[in-house]
């Protein structure tokens, strides 16, 4: 037989602009702070809140690009790039 754990459970309210605010002790047990983000997914049992990984996402401008295009040419000169074998064509 499965064993089931009862969790704290507590309650908190909706703002009436959608702001939902856990509780502090609920935070603090999952080692959340301020500014944290979460992804929110919809189950069959409800909704189901856990942290999201963020990432910074880059943008580069055209010159920076053709830097990296410089900086990538001038690592690779002289480099001899392997070949594969050549097959032998039946006759």
């Amino acid at each position: 037989m499965e064993k089931r754990y009862i969790f704290d459970m507590t309650t908190a309210q909706l703002s009436t602009r959608g702001a939902l605010t856990l509780p502090k002790k609920m935070r603090a047990k999952f080692g959340w702070t301020n500014e944290v983000t979460v992804l929110l997914e919809d189950t069959d049992q409800g909704i189901l809140i856990r942290p999201a990984v963020v990432s910074p996402i880059e943008y580069y401008s055209e010159k920076r690009m053709a830097e990296f295009d410089t900086e990538n040419n001038q690592a690779l000169a002289g480099f001899v790039f392997p070949t594969s074998p050549k097959k032998k064509s039946k006759k």
